[in-house]
Protein backbone atom coordinates (compact mmCIF):
# COMPACT_ATOMS: atom_id res chain seq x y z
CA UNK A 1 0.00 0.00 0.00
CA UNK A 2 0.94 3.54 -0.88
CA UNK A 3 2.65 4.97 2.14
CA UNK A 4 0.74 8.19 1.74
CA UNK A 5 -0.87 10.69 5.06
CA UNK A 6 -4.19 9.31 4.19
CA UNK A 7 -3.21 5.83 4.33
CA UNK A 8 -1.57 6.27 7.82
CA UNK A 9 -4.65 8.08 8.98
CA UNK A 10 -7.95 5.93 7.20
CA UNK A 11 -7.29 3.26 10.31
CA UNK A 12 -7.77 6.03 12.79
CA UNK A 13 -11.04 7.87 10.92
CA UNK A 14 -14.56 7.79 11.34
CA UNK A 15 -16.68 5.43 9.04
CA UNK A 16 -18.64 8.42 8.03
CA UNK A 17 -15.71 11.31 7.78
CA UNK A 18 -15.66 13.02 4.88
CA UNK A 19 -11.87 13.23 3.96
CA UNK A 20 -10.09 14.20 0.78
CA UNK A 21 -7.05 12.00 0.47
CA UNK A 22 -4.71 14.73 -1.27
CA UNK A 23 -1.79 16.39 -0.53
CA UNK A 24 -2.74 16.97 2.44
CA UNK A 25 -6.02 15.12 3.99
CA UNK A 26 -8.65 18.11 4.19
CA UNK A 27 -11.79 17.44 5.67
CA UNK A 28 -14.66 19.80 4.71
CA UNK A 29 -14.70 23.42 7.23
CA UNK A 30 -18.81 24.67 6.56
CA UNK A 31 -18.47 27.41 8.62
CA UNK A 32 -14.97 29.43 8.76
CA UNK A 33 -14.87 31.59 11.70
CA UNK A 34 -13.26 34.87 11.85
CA UNK A 35 -11.22 33.32 14.38
CA UNK A 36 -10.40 30.44 11.42
CA UNK A 37 -9.26 32.97 9.04
CA UNK A 38 -7.03 34.94 11.38
CA UNK A 39 -5.09 31.76 12.44
CA UNK A 40 -5.12 30.09 9.11
CA UNK A 41 -3.32 33.09 7.71
CA UNK A 42 -0.89 33.85 10.60
CA UNK A 43 0.28 30.72 10.97
CA UNK A 44 0.53 30.12 7.49
CA UNK A 45 2.29 33.18 6.33
CA UNK A 46 5.71 32.51 5.35
CA UNK A 47 7.74 34.82 7.44
CA UNK A 48 5.86 34.94 10.67
CA UNK A 49 5.03 30.77 10.59
CA UNK A 50 8.70 30.65 10.31
CA UNK A 51 9.44 32.77 12.87
CA UNK A 52 7.46 31.81 15.26
CA UNK A 53 8.80 27.79 14.18
CA UNK A 54 12.49 29.22 15.59
CA UNK A 55 11.16 31.65 18.47
CA UNK A 56 8.19 30.45 20.16
CA UNK A 57 7.91 27.04 22.83
CA UNK A 58 11.68 25.84 21.71
CA UNK A 59 13.56 26.41 25.27
CA UNK A 60 14.87 24.11 27.37
CA UNK A 61 12.15 24.59 30.56
CA UNK A 62 9.19 24.02 28.31
CA UNK A 63 11.25 20.70 26.73
CA UNK A 64 12.02 19.53 30.55
CA UNK A 65 8.46 20.73 31.53
CA UNK A 66 6.68 18.78 28.63
CA UNK A 67 9.15 15.64 29.23
CA UNK A 68 8.91 15.16 32.47
CA UNK A 69 4.86 14.62 32.24
CA UNK A 70 4.82 12.77 29.27
CA UNK A 71 8.45 10.85 28.65
CA UNK A 72 9.14 9.83 25.79
CA UNK A 73 6.78 9.66 22.50
CA UNK A 74 8.57 6.54 21.08
CA UNK A 75 5.82 3.92 19.69
CA UNK A 76 3.12 5.85 20.58
CA UNK A 77 -0.26 7.08 19.10
CA UNK A 78 0.12 11.13 19.30
CA UNK A 79 -2.09 13.33 18.35
CA UNK A 80 -0.94 17.01 18.34
CA UNK A 81 -3.97 19.42 17.84
CA UNK A 82 -3.25 22.95 16.90
CA UNK A 83 0.52 21.97 15.45
CA UNK A 84 0.78 24.79 13.72
CA UNK A 85 4.14 24.10 11.85
CA UNK A 86 5.41 21.68 14.03
CA UNK A 87 7.10 23.27 17.24
CA UNK A 88 6.31 20.60 19.62
CA UNK A 89 7.84 17.74 17.76
CA UNK A 90 10.52 19.57 17.03
CA UNK A 91 11.57 20.50 20.68
CA UNK A 92 10.57 17.83 22.05
CA UNK A 93 12.01 14.75 19.43
CA UNK A 94 11.47 11.17 19.50
CA UNK A 95 9.91 8.23 17.64
CA UNK A 96 6.06 8.17 17.81
CA UNK A 97 4.26 4.77 16.41
CA UNK A 98 1.95 7.92 14.25
CA UNK A 99 2.35 11.56 14.79
CA UNK A 100 -1.23 13.18 13.62
CA UNK A 101 -0.70 17.66 13.21
CA UNK A 102 -3.98 18.85 12.96
CA UNK A 103 -4.56 22.14 12.32
CA UNK A 104 -6.64 24.76 9.72
CA UNK A 105 -3.80 26.21 7.62
CA UNK A 106 -2.40 24.58 4.52
CA UNK A 107 0.88 26.00 4.90
CA UNK A 108 1.44 25.56 8.17
CA UNK A 109 0.70 21.85 7.80
CA UNK A 110 3.27 21.44 5.02
CA UNK A 111 5.92 22.60 7.19
CA UNK A 112 4.78 20.24 10.39
CA UNK A 113 4.76 17.50 7.59
CA UNK A 114 8.65 18.43 6.68
CA UNK A 115 9.33 17.62 10.56
CA UNK A 116 7.84 14.21 11.00
CA UNK A 117 3.71 15.05 11.26
CA UNK A 118 1.42 12.90 9.24
CA UNK A 119 -1.03 16.12 8.75
CA UNK A 120 -4.37 16.88 7.91
CA UNK A 121 -6.23 20.09 7.81
CA UNK A 122 -9.31 19.94 9.58
CA UNK A 123 -11.79 22.33 12.46
CA UNK A 124 -10.40 21.05 15.94
CA UNK A 125 -14.42 21.43 17.06
CA UNK A 126 -15.34 18.06 14.71
CA UNK A 127 -12.10 15.84 14.62
CA UNK A 128 -12.81 13.42 12.16
CA UNK A 129 -11.38 10.42 14.17
CA UNK A 130 -12.24 7.00 15.70
CA UNK A 131 -12.96 7.81 19.70
CA UNK A 132 -10.25 6.15 22.02
CA UNK A 133 -7.19 5.69 19.78
CA UNK A 134 -4.70 7.86 20.79
CA UNK A 135 -2.42 7.64 23.74
CA UNK A 136 -1.25 10.85 23.82
CA UNK A 137 -3.03 13.80 22.73
CA UNK A 138 -1.66 17.49 23.22
CA UNK A 139 -2.19 20.89 22.60
CA UNK A 140 -0.31 23.49 22.79
CA UNK A 141 -1.16 27.09 23.52
CA UNK A 142 -3.77 26.05 21.04
CA UNK A 143 -7.77 26.07 23.21
CA UNK A 144 -7.64 29.87 23.63
CA UNK A 145 -7.12 30.32 20.08
CA UNK A 146 -10.40 27.98 19.36
CA UNK A 147 -14.25 29.66 19.28
CA UNK A 148 -15.45 26.89 22.10
CA UNK A 149 -12.84 26.06 24.60
CA UNK A 150 -14.96 23.73 26.17
CA UNK A 151 -16.03 21.89 23.05
CA UNK A 152 -12.30 21.92 21.82
CA UNK A 153 -11.79 20.04 25.35
CA UNK A 154 -13.74 17.36 25.21
CA UNK A 155 -13.32 16.60 21.09
CA UNK A 156 -9.32 16.32 22.15
CA UNK A 157 -10.48 14.45 25.18
CA UNK A 158 -12.39 11.69 22.75
CA UNK A 159 -9.52 10.32 21.29
CA UNK A 160 -7.51 9.54 24.18
CA UNK A 161 -7.58 5.67 24.94
CA UNK A 162 -8.59 4.37 28.67
CA UNK A 163 -5.29 4.59 30.47
CA UNK A 164 -4.41 7.12 27.78
CA UNK A 165 -3.01 11.18 28.23
CA UNK A 166 -4.35 14.44 27.50
CA UNK A 167 -2.12 17.33 27.82
CA UNK A 168 -2.39 21.07 27.53
CA UNK A 169 -0.43 23.82 28.17
CA UNK A 170 0.39 27.68 27.26
CA UNK A 171 -3.22 28.69 27.55
CA UNK A 172 -3.82 32.05 29.30
CA UNK A 173 -4.77 31.85 32.78
CA UNK A 174 -7.94 34.52 32.78
CA UNK A 175 -7.01 35.71 36.49
CA UNK A 176 -3.80 36.81 35.58
CA UNK A 177 -4.67 38.94 32.65
CA UNK A 178 -7.19 40.70 34.26
CA UNK A 179 -5.61 44.08 34.05
CA UNK A 180 -7.48 47.44 34.35
CA UNK A 181 -6.71 50.95 34.85
CA UNK A 182 -3.10 52.17 34.33
CA UNK A 183 -2.06 48.56 34.68
CA UNK A 184 -3.61 48.10 31.31
CA UNK A 185 -2.67 51.66 30.15
CA UNK A 186 1.06 50.55 30.80
CA UNK A 187 0.57 47.00 28.98
CA UNK A 188 -0.98 48.78 25.94
CA UNK A 189 2.04 51.17 25.35
CA UNK A 190 4.60 48.43 25.76
CA UNK A 191 4.98 48.24 22.11
CA UNK A 192 5.84 51.71 21.10
CA UNK A 193 7.89 52.29 23.83
CA UNK A 194 9.99 48.92 23.03
CA UNK A 195 9.85 50.61 18.89
CA UNK A 196 11.66 54.10 20.74
CA UNK A 197 14.22 51.86 22.50
CA UNK A 198 14.91 49.61 19.70
CA UNK A 199 13.93 46.48 22.01
CA UNK A 200 14.38 42.64 20.84
CA UNK A 201 10.48 42.60 22.37
CA UNK A 202 9.37 45.30 19.51
CA UNK A 203 6.96 43.68 16.83
CA UNK A 204 6.00 45.44 13.67
CA UNK A 205 2.03 46.58 14.15
CA UNK A 206 0.77 44.67 11.20
CA UNK A 207 2.51 41.25 12.50
CA UNK A 208 1.21 41.62 15.93
CA UNK A 209 -2.61 42.67 14.95
CA UNK A 210 -2.12 39.54 12.42
CA UNK A 211 -1.40 37.56 15.87
CA UNK A 212 -3.60 39.52 18.12
CA UNK A 213 -6.35 38.25 16.15
CA UNK A 214 -5.65 34.95 16.18
CA UNK A 215 -5.95 35.00 20.50
CA UNK A 216 -9.64 34.75 20.37
CA UNK A 217 -9.80 34.34 24.39
CA UNK A 218 -6.88 36.21 25.24
CA UNK A 219 -7.99 39.72 23.61
CA UNK A 220 -9.42 41.92 26.08
CA UNK A 221 -9.01 41.97 29.96
CA UNK A 222 -10.64 39.39 31.65
CA UNK A 223 -10.10 37.15 28.73
CA UNK A 224 -8.31 33.64 29.11
CA UNK A 225 -9.36 30.17 30.06
CA UNK A 226 -10.07 29.36 34.17
CA UNK A 227 -10.03 25.74 35.72
CA UNK A 228 -13.82 25.01 35.19
CA UNK A 229 -13.16 25.12 31.80
CA UNK A 230 -11.26 22.01 32.16
CA UNK A 231 -12.54 20.54 35.14
CA UNK A 232 -16.42 20.50 32.77
CA UNK A 233 -15.02 19.24 29.69
CA UNK A 234 -13.07 16.60 31.11
CA UNK A 235 -14.62 14.68 34.08
CA UNK A 236 -17.91 13.65 32.84
CA UNK A 237 -15.57 11.82 29.76
CA UNK A 238 -13.78 9.76 32.77
CA UNK A 239 -10.64 11.89 33.12
CA UNK A 240 -8.54 12.73 36.24
CA UNK A 241 -8.06 16.07 35.48
CA UNK A 242 -4.91 18.28 37.67
CA UNK A 243 -3.93 21.45 36.56
CA UNK A 244 -0.80 23.33 36.97
CA UNK A 245 -0.98 27.21 36.74
CA UNK A 246 2.54 28.36 36.04
CA UNK A 247 4.99 31.06 34.36
CA UNK A 248 7.10 30.22 31.11
CA UNK A 249 10.39 30.58 33.11
CA UNK A 250 9.70 27.05 34.70
CA UNK A 251 10.50 23.27 33.98
CA UNK A 252 9.86 20.31 35.47
CA UNK A 253 9.34 22.72 38.64
CA UNK A 254 6.02 23.16 37.87
CA UNK A 255 4.86 19.14 38.60
CA UNK A 256 5.83 20.36 42.45
CA UNK A 257 3.44 23.42 42.86
CA UNK A 258 5.58 25.88 41.74
CA UNK A 259 4.19 29.09 39.59
CA UNK A 260 7.57 30.76 38.99
CA UNK A 261 8.07 34.17 38.20
CA UNK A 262 6.50 36.20 35.33
CA UNK A 263 8.16 39.07 34.03
CA UNK A 264 9.07 42.62 35.89
CA UNK A 265 6.42 44.16 32.79
CA UNK A 266 3.58 41.75 33.29
CA UNK A 267 3.92 41.81 37.41
CA UNK A 268 4.11 45.58 37.35
CA UNK A 269 1.30 45.92 35.51
CA UNK A 270 -0.52 42.92 37.58
CA UNK A 271 0.08 45.05 40.83
CA UNK A 272 -1.06 48.17 39.06
CA UNK A 273 -4.67 46.21 38.54
CA UNK A 274 -4.40 45.39 42.40
CA UNK A 275 -3.17 41.52 40.97
CA UNK A 276 -0.96 39.74 43.59
CA UNK A 277 1.96 38.71 41.12
CA UNK A 278 2.70 36.14 44.06
CA UNK A 279 0.22 34.10 43.71
CA UNK A 280 -1.42 31.12 41.57
CA UNK A 281 -3.45 33.15 40.14
CA UNK A 282 -1.47 35.55 38.83
CA UNK A 283 0.51 32.76 37.08
CA UNK A 284 0.08 33.20 33.01
CA UNK A 285 -0.71 30.49 31.95
CA UNK A 286 -2.63 26.68 33.07
CA UNK A 287 -1.05 23.69 32.14
CA UNK A 288 -3.57 20.49 32.42
CA UNK A 289 -2.33 17.22 32.62
CA UNK A 290 -6.20 14.53 31.90
CA UNK A 291 -5.41 10.90 32.39
CA UNK A 292 -8.04 9.15 31.07
CA UNK A 293 -9.32 6.35 33.76
CA UNK A 294 -12.89 5.22 32.16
Amino acid sequence: MEDSAFSRLKPYLASDAMVDGGDIPTCPIPVFTKGMQANSFFFGHPKWASEYFEDSHRSEPFKERWQAVMGSWDDKIVVDIGCGPGNVYATLGGLPKLLIGVDISPSALKMAREVGYTPILTDAHHLPFIDGFADIVVANATVHHCDDMGRILQEAGRLVRPGGLLFTDQDPQRTAWNLKGVGLFIRDIRYPLYRLLRSKHYIPYEERYARWKTEIHNQRPGDGITPSVYYEALEPLGFEVKLYPHSHDLGAEVLEGKNGRNSWRLRLSQRLSGINPDTPEAAQSIMCIARRIS
